[in-house]
């Protein structure tokens, strides 16, 4: 087969409705960018620009290009006009005949085209008419509650839904060639995909199944395979069968190594002419999604390899408004970031798009199991015979691409879907509707297509409840089988300490949001516009309401700060407060509780939000914080006593215990020393112990508890703070603070913080903090030099050093290092 790519011609645009000038385009692309390249708009994320570009999403625009064609391509017998990927509503001429039109732009298209070509001077043009336009035009009957499109029924598009708004992201409406375009010519057939299962033998041994798909079907082709570890060849042969007989398994990430074997396919016709070669990068593992009966309903817990494991991670959104401009390295930066937080899934929701092959090949690559969903998200979508066929089409395209992934671990039908909307589902047409897009055309294709990974319908989704989402039995059936969304803490703005009134089986969403770092906001708006509830902040908003929930939850646990970057920096640490109290419940609860991913793990520009990384890369508190709650080995302490004020505003009364638990999911048992010291806020010990702990995989284990009766009768509680830590082999792995009483309430002592610098080498640098007294999330930065830190927002105890190591991305000097380095505690904020 033979290739002629189109990405790097001579490509144009312009703006069909307003006849405007052609102008310079990259490809792939979309108009947003191409627009701010040529300076006809503003930066989109700047201040409140984007409510002043809503006008580009009611335009028609028109690309072109004129390439010429190698003469050894038109002698191919069928030539294709392949298109990976058009946004969305287009029409495409070639040569002034029109050759196909998209209304999908999750659907690749091959069109023949071979009579319209010429050997030079041909013109492409594809033009985009408005997605707006479409869809007031078009399945009008359909009026679906709205949750996050201002405008409304972007459902009956298939089109990445989060570009129409979310309670996280802007409104931008693209159009263009957004993936990539090119002419394939071949003669007699084409190799279009080989599906590829794997048998596990009881003997250790594994068996490759490989089955050809074709343009054409023959079955008497033959495959020519070789299976190759790094530069070893394990198999090579003809056949479609090739058994591997030391495996190395691929493990998540926490679990094991990622080996990932190179598999050559070349398929041959009977007379031994090549139709094409399949190359493609393969773990050897097994995945399952285990739901079995047990004594509280049924589990829902993925099995790798036969080991079942805690799933460990967050949500995923696009990780740029404008998803063309995206590079192996901007998703490196955060897949790479998740990894070192120990998570072992990501969760591709279900509001943006299936992501690039760069996405996946990091994931088998970390360790990142996927739990992809369809992009299908909150609000109920069309079931008319056109939809389902091009939602068919959409599916079977992307799970042939994604199925031989190692890290594919579960399809899902929807994000909230079902949960969201359970009022509506009651109508026979909705829910018939429903049943064909969730419960026949996609479970059918992933059967019919994939055949090996699971599929679950919706998310959250329990099973013959009828309820996936809401307080109440919802919750409740939450606690019996399938997964959860919770966020009755946020929402509902229930106290924190609500997530540990539900013993659910897996939760796959739940999050608090916190602000942006300054250093981050100052990528969209001027200093003298930074006020939190200024226009452009409110505009780097999306929740509504959501500056006003930051609010509450801050203040309930911290006091007035005295500038807005402490304010910044308290949001931050209350949401590491909130995430890190559900996931350690949750990971106390196991193995009843077998999943936690919070909600969010990245940001698609700069705003307020739940996210854990902020859209310029750096780390919130929370991606620290999630560093050690999710580590392998975990020490966690339960304060049973209730926190929240009562009539009178009246503060209930102290704990008079703390349960300390160790939890463990490394895969080789180890044994440590559990410490526990409850400390006076002047530094004196009050109370302390230590316990020797056998930690084995897969527990989580009460280990002791801590009576503070006599230490109470002897003190305040607001004097008191408890530090917990488990050590491994004399290393300590684990470690955190416990509090009586909100912090608020805590006269925290101010210090003189010491801090030595040495430079390690031109681009690294190592930093050692020590203080006389206890200092509560110490958060250090060095503005202007940015840079990767060890650690961050980390406990000071008194008199100990605490060191970290900082990687710089330009060569530093000790005396800029030292100018910059700028530091502070909780205790300093007020």
């Amino acid at each position: 087969m033979r290739h002629h790519p189109l990405n790097s011609a001579n490509w144009q645009f312009r703006d069909a409705t307003a006849d405007g000038p052609w102008r310079d385009a990259v490809v792939p692309g979309c108009v947003h960018l191409d627009l701010r390249r040529h300076d006809v708009i503003p930066d989109p994320f700047w201040g409140a620009n984007e409510t002043a570009l809503q006008w580009i999403e009611e335009h028609d625009w028109e690309y072109t290009a004129e390439f010429d064609v190698p003469v050894a391509l038109l002698t191919e017998e069928v030539v294709e006009l392949a298109a990976d990927g058009l946004d969305t509503v287009a029409t495409v001429t070639l040569n002034g005949r029109r050759v196909g039109r998209t209304e999908n732009m999750f659907v690749g298209h091959r069109w023949r085209v071979k009579p319209h070509l010429r050997a030079t001077g041909n013109r492409l043009t594809i033009r985009f008419a408005s997605a707006m336009g479409y869809i007031r035009t078009h399945r009008r009957g359909h009026q679906p509650r709205e949750f996050n499109d201002p405008v409304g029924r972007s459902q009956v598009v298939r089109k990445q839904p989060c570009q129409f708004g979310w309670d996280w992201g802007p409104r931008f409406v693209t159009a263009g060639i957004w993936k990539g375009l090119r002419l394939e010519g071949w003669t007699r057939n084409r190799l279009v995909d080989v599906r590829v299962t794997q048998e596990h033998a009881d003997d250790g041994s594994v068996t490759l199944d490989l089955t050809p798909e074709l343009a054409r079907a023959d079955r008497t082709v033959t495959c020519h395979h070789r299976l190759k570890l790094g530069n070893i060849v394990v198999a090579e042969g003809t056949g479609t069968r090739l058994r591997v007989a030391q495996p190395q398994l691929w493990w998540p990430n926490g679990q094991g190594a990622q080996p990932l074997y190179s598999l050559a396919v070349e398929v041959r016709h009977a007379d031994g002419h090549a139709l094409g070669t399949w190359i493609r990068r393969l773990g050897l593992r097994t995945i399952e999604l285990d739901r079995h009966a047990d004594a509280a309903g049924e589990t829902f817990q993925f099995r790798v390899n036969g080991r079942a494991l805690f799933a460990k991670g967050a949500n995923w959104i696009p990780a740029d408004a404008f998803v063309t401009r995206l590079t192996r390295e901007a998703y490196a930066r955060d897949l790479r970031s998740a990894a070192e937080a120990h998570m072992n899934m990501i969760r591709v929701w279900g509001g943006g798009i299936y992501e690039s092959e760069d996405f996946y090949d990091l994931c088998d690559e970390l360790g990142l199991l996927v739990w992809q969903d369809f992009m299908f998200a909150c609000s109920i979508y069309p079931g008319d015979r056109a939809f389902l066929q091009s939602v068919e089409e959409e599916a079977e395209q992307q799970v042939r691409r994604l199925r031989h992934r190692a890290c594919l671990a579960l399809w899902c039908g929807n994000n909230e879907i079902e949960g969201l909307n359970t009022d509506l589902l009651q109508d026979p047409a909705h829910r018939a509707a429903y049943d064909a897009l969730f419960h026949q055309t996609l479970p059918t294709v992933v059967d019919r297509v994939d055949g090996i990974t699971a599929y679950w319908p919706s998310s959250p989704h329990r099973p013959g409840t009828g309820n996936g989402h809401g307080a109440g039995n919802g919750h409740a059936a939450g606690e019996k089988l399938g997964d959860t969304h919770f966020w009755d803490v946020w929402h509902a703005r229930h106290p924190v300490k609500d997530y540990e009134k539900w013993r659910f089986r897996f939760v796959s969403e739940f999050g608090m949001q916190s602000y942006s770092s300054p250093e981050t906001q100052a990528t969209f708006c001027a200093p003298e516009a930074g006020n939190l509830f200024g226009p452009a902040m409110e505009n780097h908003q999306k929740n509504r309401g959501g500056n006003q929930v930051i609010l509450d939850y801050v203040f309930r646990r911290y006091r007035l700060p005295r500038t807005q970057a402490d304010l910044i920096y308290l949001s931050q640490l209350n949401q590491a407060y909130c995430i890190q109290t559900g996931v350690e419940h949750y990971r106390r609860l196991m193995p009843h509780c077998m999943g936690a991913l919070y909600w969010q793990l990245n940001d698609c520009w700069p705003v307020a939000s739940w996210s854990s990384i902020e859209y310029t890369g750096r780390w919130r508190a929370l991606h620290f914080v999630a560093r050690r709650f999710f580590a392998p080995a975990l020490v966690t302490a339960h304060v049973p006593a209730d926190d929240t004020p009562g009539i009178g505003n009246y503060r209930p009364p102290p704990p008079r215990e703390v349960h300390l638990y160790t939890v463990y999911d490394a895969p080789q048992p180890a044994s440590g020393v559990l410490r526990w010291d409850l400390f006076h806020l002047d530094g004196r010990v009050v109370q302390h112990g230590r316990h020797r702990v056998a930690l084995r995989p897969g527990e989580s284990v009460l280990q002791r508890t801590v009576a503070l009766d006599a230490a109470l009768a002897r003190h305040d509680r607001d004097t008191l703070y408890l530090r917990i830590a488990l050590e491994i082999g004399g290393e300590r792995v684990s470690e955190d603070t416990v509090f009586l009483a909100a912090p608020r309430f805590l006269n925290l002592p101010k210090a003189r913080v010491r801090v030595q610098a040495e430079l390690i080498d031109a681009r690294r640098a190592r930093l050692t903090f020590t203080a006389p007294v206890f200092q509560h999330r110490l958060a250090f930065d060095v503005p202007g030099l940015p840079h990767r830190a060890s650690d961050n927002y980390f406990e000071l105890y008194p008199d100990e050093a605490r060191t970290v190591e900082l990687e710089f991305t330009r060569p530093i000097t000790l005396l800029r290092l030292r100018r910059a380095l700028r530091w502070h505690s909780l205790a300093d904020t007020c």
